[in-house]
């Protein structure tokens, strides 16, 4: 296995500095100068203060039982190296006027190694429903290799996120000018939020999505109305960003597996959380979607129609098809809840390794390879992945709160009350460790 990956590493570097080659000599004028860099003086977001102790995510805290363990944070910037950042814009409320609100939106952004590293890492992606958009996919399944953030944001926004991301990597004295051409197909997944937010009024400027590049940090992660997730429904409740690890133990060695995710997917009537149905059981608390875009708030209607973007980090040395295997497995995760993958529901996920690095030019900078045909260390992975995704989109449903957007239309949160005492009576609430 090890040297058949490594002859094709060869070809697809090949590949990979002949398309490199092509847009070189496509965009080489520009080169010289390079936009200037934003003076942004944001703040840093939430998930920069360090934690002394190990945190766990907000529905462990309200007893939500999990399987698995969790590294400290109980977050994707468990796997060493990953940084996040985000902008989240709330702003005006009352009656929609495109171009000036309300504004319920916002921008996730993962840098696998940091936002100060030059390096690219090995992916590999997976689409249960592709009624979507995921920018700078086509590249990171041809060759496997993954340069610069993964960014999440609202469908409006992608032009933006992804001319942000450029703009910014591209600043004089950032990256050496031979290194920029790694930046120009940036990742930039979207789901839609519609219901709350002025999407055709483009409401995002450069100068936020440099705001959220520029606060990416390692640490606890902000979960719930905010960055990319902060205008979207889940199943019928406020939905929205949400994220978790486990630690993996591997042959005498621990690794971890993290996840983030975007979640706007999902009916009512299929939630199910640790094996309760809790959307069976809840079926009040339904959106309230008051302008002329979305009237309907019934069980099969605006809620299956949305998307689920999931990240998946790990820093076990995967190579991109063993990538591509383990973010088939946010689908997996995702159906726990109940998520089936709607007709017109964009469900997207990348994975990757913080142990495969390459340089510029595509060349490994690790070696080390992992057996896929070493069964217990693949399922090992594979089911910290499942387990992280599925605590990842019930933090994002326990950690959001109630919003009233455009129009005055109105998303609730899952009442947790209501949810503490459905666990209780299925037995299987679990009292949080103090």
């Amino acid at each position: 296995m090890t040297g058949r990956w490594r002859a094709a590493r060869t070809g697809r570097r090949r590949a990979v500095r002949f398309g490199f080659l092509a847009l070189a000599l496509a965009v080489g004028p520009a080169l010289a100068s390079g936009p200037a860099r934003a003076q942004q003086s944001s703040p840093r977001s939430p998930n920069s203060e360090p934690t002394p102790s190990p945190q766990v995510g907000p529905a462990r805290q309200l007893g939500v039982p999990f399987s698995g363990t969790p590294g400290r944070f109980d977050a994707i910037t468990d796997v060493p190296g990953v940084e996040v950042g985000m902008t989240t814009l709330i702003r005006g409320e009352g009656k929609l006027i495109r171009g000036q609100g309300p504004v319920r939106t916002g921008v996730t952004v993962i840098f696998p190694l940091g936002k100060r590293a030059a390096e690219g890492v090995g992916a590999g992606r997976a689409v249960s429903n592709g009624t979507g958009e995921f920018t700078g996919m086509e590249i990171v399944d041809e060759t496997g290799l993954l340069f610069g953030p993964v960014a999440l944001t609202g469908t409006g926004n992608i032009a933006v996120v992804r001319q942000g991301i450029i703009d910014w990597s591209t600043r004089p004295g950032f990256l050496a000018p031979r290194e920029w051409i790694a930046r120009l197909l940036p990742a930039v997944g979207e789901t839609l939020d519609l219901g709350l937010n002025d999407v055709f009024g483009h409401p995002m400027a450069p100068r936020d999505v440099y705001a959220a590049l520029d606060s990416a940090s390692g640490g606890p992660v902000a979960q719930g109305n905010v960055g990319g997730g902060t205008g979207m429904v889940s199943y019928g409740f406020k939905g929205g960003t949400g994220t978790a690890s486990r630690i993996v133990r591997i042959g005498g060695r621990s690794y971890v597996v993290g996840v983030l995710i975007q979640a706007n997917n999902g009916s009512r009537r299929s939630l199910t959380i640790a094996g309760v149905p809790v959307g069976r059981e809840i079926t009040d608390l339904r959106p309230r979607f008051e302008g002329p875009r979305l009237g309907d708030t019934t069980t099969t209607g605006a809620a299956v129609k949305h998307s689920l973007l999931v990240v998946i980090a790990t820093n076990a040395p995967l190579v991109p098809h063993q990538l591509r295997r383990l973010a088939r497995r946010a689908g997996v995760g995702s159906a726990r809840l109940g998520s089936f993958g709607g007709n017109l529901s964009g469900d997207f996920a990348v994975a990757f390794s913080t142990a495969a690095r390459f340089d510029d030019r595509g060349t490994p900078v690790t070696a080390t390879i992992l057996d896929d045909w070493n069964e217990a260390t693949m399922d090992a992975l594979f089911e910290g992945s499942v387990q992280a995704t599925e605590e990842a989109e019930v933090n994002a449903l326990v950690a959001a709160r109630t919003m009233t957007g455009a129009d005055g239309s109105t998303v609730y949160a899952l009442p947790h009350d209501r949810l503490v005492a459905l666990l209780e009576r299925y037995g299987r609430y679990a009292p949080p460790k103090r």
